[in-house]
Parts: C-alpha cells; sequence; structure tokens
C-alpha cells in the first residue's frame, strides 16, 4: 500500500522469514559463523537457540540459500508438534523420500539409511534442520540423536542443526541427555540487537528495497523504536510496517518520537482485549496432530494470507490515492461525481 507512496520496490518490514533481507548483526554473524563451523565439521549437532522473534529461521534460510545443493541435501523441518513416531515420518519426507507405503519404523529407517549412503556415494552430505526445538519431547530428542548413529567407517551420515527458543536448554541439560551433549560440538545463543544495530537494520530493509531517504526517521524516532521493541527484529518489522502505513495515510516523509508513540498505542490498544472464543479455539488448536507436510513445510496460511493481504493492500491504495486528491480538490470531487 505505501511501496509506490515511498518510491520502494517491496515491502521492507514483512513479518515472514525472508533470507533476502538477512542483516549480519554482531549477533547473527556469531551464530552464522557456528553453522559455518559446523558445516565444516561435517558431523555431530549444532544448536542455536534465541528468543521468539530474534531471527533464528532467516539465519538458517540465508544459509540454505547460500550452501551448494550439489554437495549438501538438506531437510528443513519447521513445525515440531510431533511425538516420536512421527519425526522420524517427518524426517523421512524431508528428504523427499515416500513414507505413506512403510509398514514400520524400521522400515523407515532402513528407507533413510538407504538414502544417506546413496548420498556419500555421490559425494553428497545430508544435512537435518530443526526449527521450534523447544517444542521437542525427550523422548523426540532421542529419536534424532539415534539417526546420529549412521555411519560409515570414517565418517557420519547425517549432521543435525537444532534451533529454538530459550527453554530447549533446559531440555538439553536435563539428566537423559547426556548422550546428545557429548555430540553437540558447538551451541550459541542469539541475542536482541543493541540500539546501532537496530537502526542499521531498518535501514538495511529499507534500502533493500530501493529507499533514497524518504521517509526519514530522527534520532527520537529511532530510540522510540528500539525502546519498544528491545532489538528484537520481529518487533521491529512489526512496528515499522505499521508507521509505513500511517506516514502513507498521513502523509508523511519524516518520523519523529511522537509519531513512533502513536504507532505504539495504536498496537497496545488492539491487543488490549482478545476475544475470548477466538482465544479458546486457539488454545483447542494448540497440540492438536499435524500431518507430515506441515511438520516438514509448516503451516501455509500465514503466507498465503501475507499475499491476500498484499494484494488487498495494493488496491486500498489505489481506492485511498483517488479520495485524496477528492479531499485536496472539491472542483475535482464534483467532476468524479457528474462522470459517475
Amino acid at each position: 500500500m505505501y511501496e509506490s507512496y515511498y518510491g520502494l520496490s517491496d515491502k521492507p518490514f514483512r513479518l515472514r522469514p525472508d533470507p533476502h533481507f538477512f542483516f549480519g548483526s554482531k549477533g547473527h554473524k556469531r551464530a552464522m559463523a557456528y553453522l559455518d563451523y559446523g558445516l565444516a565439521q561435517g558431523e555431530g549437532f549444532i544448536v542455536i537457540t534465541g528468543d521468539v522473534g530474534a531471527g533464528k529461521t532467516t539465519l538458517v534460510r540465508s544459509l540454505l540459500r547460500r550452501i551448494e545443493s550439489e554437495q549438501i541435501v538438506a531437510a528443513h523441518l519447521v513445525n515440531t508438534h510431533l511425538n516420536a513416531d512421527d519425526i522420524l515420518r517427518g524426517v523421512v519426507a524431508g528428504f523427499g523420500l515416500p513414507y505413506e507405503d512403510a509398514a514400520s519404523k524400521t522400515a523407515l529407517l532402513d528407507r533413510l539409511e538407504a538414502f544417506l549412503r546413496a548420498c556419500d556415494k555421490a559425494g553428497k552430505r545430508a544435512l537435518l534442520i530443526v526449527d521450534e526445538a523447544q517444542n521437542l519431547t525427550p523422548r523426540v530428542v532421542e529419536e534424532l540423536r539415534m539417526l546420529s548413529n549412521f555411519q560409515t567407517d570414517d565418517k557420519s551420515l547425517l549432521q543435525t542443526f537444532l534451533l529454538g527458543q530459550p527453554e530447549f536448554r533446559a531440555t538439553l541439560h536435563s539428566p537423559g541427555m547426556q548422550q546428545l551433549r557429548q555430540r553437540v560440538i558447538a551451541t550459541y545463543h542469539l541475542g536482541p540487537m543493541d540500539a546501532l544495530e537496530t537502526q542499521a537494520y531498518i535501514e538495511h530493509r529499507l534500502l533493500t528495497v530501493g529507499w533514497k531517504g524518504d521517509p526519514s526517521f530522527t534520532a527520537g524516532a529511532h530510540a522510540a523504536i528500539y525502546q519498544f521493541t528491545g532489538g528484537i527484529p520481529r518487533k521491529t518489522n512489526l512496528l515499522c510496517d505499521r508507521l509505513l502505513l500511517m506516514g502513507f495515510l498521513e502523509e508523511l516523509h519524516a518520523f519523529t518520537e511522537a509519531d513512533i508513540e502513536t504507532v505504539i498505542r495504536d498496537i497496545d490498544q488492539e491487543f488490549q482485549a482478545p476475544v475470548a472464543a477466538g482465544m479458546a479455539g486457539a488454545a483447542a488448536d494448540d497440540g492438536a496432530g499435524f500431518s507430515v507436510e506441515q511438520a516438514v513445510f509448516g503451516h501455509q496460511y500465514p503466507a498465503v494470507l501475507d499475499e491476500r493481504m498484499l494484494r488487498l493492500e495494493k488496491s486500498m491504495g489505489s481506492v485511498l490515492s483517488i479520495l485524496k486528491r477528492i479531499v485536496r480538490t472539491p472542483a475535482g470531487a464534483n467532476q468524479v461525481m457528474d462522470g459517475e
């Protein structure tokens, strides 16, 4: 809606993870270095934790985007509300193997092992990336550890990256996880950005879509953004997207601290009184069974709704532009009414 008004080629602050906008803060560069180190080792587990919205998924998608597919075959599981049996089906499906016709767990394991050995014979490496690892039960984690037993005489056939929220560390350090901890070669916690990085992050995303200084941000505006978001990328995206939308509607080209506070008040008001029925429905859905396709690819609904909202915003943008011209030029409004 606001892209054309500010001369931008695309929305700079989408909520969904997009490696095209990857920003290398100090923390993100360090986390990426650990992932690269893991790839260089070619074995064991790498564990990356971080708060909600810290950028873990964007980090791993950026990694997947740049690794050579000719050398590494990767499976990315993004929905981990699975039991011990389903996680194996998810891994098999993640590598593109059939799983529905497997009569038993043994058959699935045989199929996966044959695939991993075929990759090794072809000079390729298999990488399993498990997102939202905080949802894994100890039994499911143990199933993943068992998969690391697939080996040749001199190398492991499967390497695993585990990404999750900080509570996954409690699982990792629980008494029954000693064997897994012995196979973890590196761990890193991805923290929030500092104030200067948050400003650089905002400018980086704007520059990625062709920003030329319109709109501008005062120092007070950047300080207010950081105070509200705490340097969390997802919260920063949410606030800045709403800020640009308000700027478009109010025809603003420079944002001040007062503008930030206005948007923050709007956001706070929207979340003060959630609908009880909607919350109950969400709670009922949480923990329900998920298909293997959802485990591998995640829910598609948010992405679909995002695209639909984008199309709706563009349509509304055209309508609002016409209305603005009508308000500014009463004579033009009469012409429009006469022409109908």
